[in-house]
């Protein structure tokens, strides 16, 4: 299932025809109610039914050949809590279901895809809207319907105080629009500071990533490392170097250049990469490997000389 994506904006759209909807700090969660069972899809289009059974349970009250989207976030002391979902969503089996009763899952769904065999993709946005309201309202949390005005006034009200409550900001929607699988037809308004970054390096091991090496958007072209990488990043980002040729994660780091870079800053930077060593802040020149050709990761950051710019997801779409 490919899912809907948002461009990023740098004020709030307004005008007529168009909804509001607070978003989320979690992870983009597809779930398939199958005729026998449920199914949850990542966005990357993984499977990861395992890592959330309390959530896969409760969506068993969905009528069968029902698709929602949204998004699974974990609540800790009133707040949404980024670092919980990654836990969650990193869990073996096993440990999901210990999980699933000490950090309870929810889902915030914003759209109804397909609702007992019906495609509604091609509907507009507010008839979607409506029967999603129908579907999840009877049934209560964990799943439920994201909030949603058509109010620019409120909207603007709740960019400026849901923060404190894990909220990243607002994601805009024409109220006529059919659901824009695969594409960028939303707009997001984010209040942290967050960019795509080129990853050109890791610190520690193939199989232990312990930081990124990071070139920053709009930066200085001078390559940075990351806050500690989570248990669920260095997964991740174990997965994606195992999965590279042995030729890429065997070059050794005194002639390894990147070729290929997603963006001019890492093209730029790619002779810093040459010497395999970065500065990092409290801790002076620290070596790392290079990457050949770069990745591209969600990072938030306030300033590209501290604090370290702290890495949210790798980013599997340009």
């Amino acid at each position: 299932m490919r899912v809907a994506l948002a461009a990023a904006v740098r004020t709030l759209p307004r005008g007529a025809g168009l909804a509001y909807e607070p978003k989320f700090d979690g992870h983009r969660l597809v779930v398939v109610r199958t005729a026998e069972d449920v199914v949850l899809q990542a966005r990357s289009g993984r499977i990861v039914t395992s890592a959330f059974p309390d959530l896969a349970a409760a969506a068993l009250q969905l009528p069968a050949a029902t698709v929602l989207d949204g998004e699974v976030v974990v609540w800790h002391a009133g707040r949404t809590d980024f670092a919980l979902v990654q836990r969650r969503a990193a869990a073996t089996p096993a440990r999901a279901a210990v999980l699933a009763q000490s950090l309870p899952a929810s889902y915030a769904a914003f759209d109804v895809l397909e609702l007992a065999g019906l495609d509604l993709r091609a509907r507009p946005y507010e008839r979607r809207r409506a029967l999603l309201v129908d579907l999840l309202l009877p049934l209560g949390p964990p799943l439920q319907p994201v909030p949603m005005t058509t109010d620019p006034e409120l909207a603007a009200t709740w960019y400026e105080t849901l923060p404190a409550s894990g909220i990243e900001g607002l994601v805009v929607k024409r109220l006529d629009q059919a659901y824009p699988a695969g594409r960028r037809g939303w707009q997001k308004l984010r209040h942290t500071d967050v960019r795509d970054a080129a990853v050109i390096g890791y610190t520690g091991t193939p199989r232990r990533p312990l930081a990124l090496v990071l070139v920053l958007p709009a930066g200085d072209e001078t390559p940075l490392v990351s806050s500690p990488l989570t248990a669920a990043l260095r997964a991740e980002v174990a997965a994606e170097l195992a999965s590279r040729t042995a030729t890429a994660t065997s070059t050794p780091a005194s002639t390894a250049t990147p070729a290929a870079t997603p963006t001019s800053t890492a093209r730029s930077a790619a002779a810093a990469t040459a010497a395999a060593t970065v500065t990092a802040i409290g801790l002076g020149e620290v070596p790392f490997r290079p990457l050949d050709p770069p990745l591209t990761a969600e990072v938030r950051y306030t300033s590209t000389r501290h604090p370290p710019p702290e890495v949210l997801r790798l980013r599997s779409d340009l």
